[in-house]
Formats: structure tokens, C-alpha cells, sequence
């Protein structure tokens, strides 16, 4: 059965609810192009969740892995390009860790890209009506821990070599402030991300940063 991973977030900074792992959670056991979504929850904490992380890859040998995190502040479905070897956190992770300046794999890469074809997502999206936004910056909390962790596992591994991966971050829920999307979308959206990075394997890039 080939699948694609999906993980979320705990809640964390005091929030009682995380959009990412309600929405990821509404898509698992959904089947989509012959693949089957298989969705888990990811601690709120450095090094655990790439812990938990590494397990899920491991026991599931994903075709694809999306990783979904909150942004709160953001308006829309943000497509994160780059993740950074930086753990710089704003707040305390949820076991009260606040790395300041640190390397997420010391002696590592600088930075990885995306797997995922980023603007053929956005373009999906956007004509399915979902607000969306290709991002440049991941952060430097647990968010891009995570996002820099896969992609680093990603292109080390030889069990996963054909594996693809990337990391989307969803706005808050109405609940949660301003601004906002409704769950429903956030699930409809992460679905039309997923059915597009099955049937494209990659954009087709014309200059930097450019699509035809």
C-alpha cells in the first residue's frame, strides 16, 4: 500500500487547539490516486519530534510526506520553500527548551529545499478558490526544525531515496484569531496540495524562481 504521511502539531504557547493536527488528522485513511493518507501528531519539542519524526518514516516508507505546522498571523495555506540549519526560538517548546542560536544537525548543510513542486501547488489552490502563498521562510522554531530534519533525513537515507517531502504551514482556526481560516478549507486545501504533489513530480522551472 503506498502512502503519504501526514503530521501536525501539538498545541503549544498556551493554545488549547492546533489547526495543523486537526486538519491532518481529518485526512487520514483518505485515499487519493491509489495512495492511502496516514496522519500522526508531532510533539511541540526540539529533537523529540524529530525523534517521533524519523520513527514515523521508518515504520511507513512514505511516498510523500507533507508536514504541516501552524503560523498564526498568516492569512493563507503557506508553501514553505527553504528550511534553515538554525534553531533560534521565539518562545519555549512545550518541555520549556528555548534553543537560542544553535544548529539543528551540527555539521550539516546550510539549508535544503522543498521536495515539493511548490508553485504547481499554489497555482492548484488558487484555482480551487483556497488562499495560498508560496513562503520563504519556515522560521527558526519547531516548525523549521521539523521541515529541515525531513529534508536532511530525506536526502541521506537510502531506504527513502524516492521519497518526497516539504513542510506547509496553515493560518489559525476562527477560534484563534485574526487572520483566519475555517477548518473545512485548510482540509480541502491540504487535500488539493496532496493530489498535486502525487501527479507533480516536480515545477518546471524556467529562471530562478520562476514556473512556465
Amino acid at each position: 500500500m503506498r502512502k503519504v504521511l501526514f503530521t501536525g502539531f501539538e498545541p503549544f504557547g498556551g493554545e488549547t487547539i492546533n489547526p495543523s493536527w486537526l486538519a491532518v488528522k481529518a485526512l487520514h485513511g483518505r485515499r487519493m490516486l491509489g495512495r492511502t493518507a496516514v496522519s500522526a501528531q508531532l510533539p511541540t519539542v526540539f529533537d523529540d519530534s524529530l525523534r517521533v519524526l524519523n520513527a514515523l518514516l521508518r515504520e511507513h516508507q512514505p511516498e510523500l510526506v507533507i508536514c504541516v505546522g501552524q503560523a498564526g498571523g498568516r492569512h493563507a495555506i503557506s508553501l514553505e520553500r527553504v528550511a534553515i540549519n538554525v534553531n533560534d526560538a521565539p518562545i519555549a517548546d512545550n518541555t520549556g527548551k528555548r534553543p537560542i542560536d544553535t544548529p539543528v544537525v551540527r555539521g550539516a548543510p546550510a539549508a535544503f529545499f522543498t521536495g515539493l513542486p511548490i508553485k504547481a501547488m499554489l497555482a492548484a489552490l488558487q484555482k480551487e478558490g483556497v488562499r495560498a502563498e508560496v513562503s520563504q521562510t519556515a522560521g527558526t522554531f519547531v516548525c523549521n526544525h521539523v521541515f529541515y530534519g525531513l529534508m536532511r533525513t530525506l536526502a541521506t537515507s537510502r531506504t527513502l531515496r524516492h521519497t518526497r517531502g516539504g513542510f506547509v504551514h496553515v493560518p489559525w482556526l476562527p477560534e484563534q484569531g485574526t487572520p483566519n481560516m475555517s477548518l473545512d478549507d485548510i482540509v480541502r486545501g491540504l487535500a488539493v496540495a496532496m493530489r498535486c504533489a502525487l501527479k507533480v513530480r516536480e515545477d518546471r522551472v524556467m529562471g530562478a524562481g520562476a514556473t512556465d
